[in-house]
């Protein structure tokens, strides 16, 4: 799954289609806003779907060594925005699933497409 999104760099599933260069997300053809560390946890376990991703992982790839923060509080925050902009949830996950005391897991099949620009939709006054 990682090869495939990672050359394609869209994914999609359901009625979302992410762009994991440019960092928008879309349903049903709208733009929705997620921002930036949302979406690259996003971004990691869409790359690696199917995966059980630890906490530990998310840390070392997304949060700078030199960077004070609550982690934990930072992850939870990120994953519950995540969940928000997919209309999920933690008691009945349907792309996101927790791993009690371990991680996160992506399960909802997701495939690459391939890469095309979006058109922006102009308006023409008369």
């Amino acid at each position: 799954m990682a090869t495939s999104a990672q050359s394609s760099g869209r994914l999609i599933f359901d009625h979302f289609e992410i762009d994991l260069r440019s960092g928008d997300v879309w349903k049903h053809g709208k733009r929705i806003r997620l921002q930036g560390q949302p979406f690259q946890v996003l971004r990691v376990l869409l790359e690696r779907h199917n995966e059980i991703v630890t906490r530990e992982e998310l840390k070392k790839t997304l949060w700078a060594s030199d960077t004070f923060v609550d982690f934990d509080d930072g992850l939870n925050t990120a994953v519950k925005k995540i969940r928000d902009v997919l209309g999920d949830s933690s008691e009945r996950p349907r792309y996101i699933e927790t791993i009690p005391r371990r991680g996160y897991r992506f399960n909802s099949p997701a495939r690459a497409i391939a890469f095309r620009p979006r058109r922006r939709r102009v308006s023409r006054g008369r």
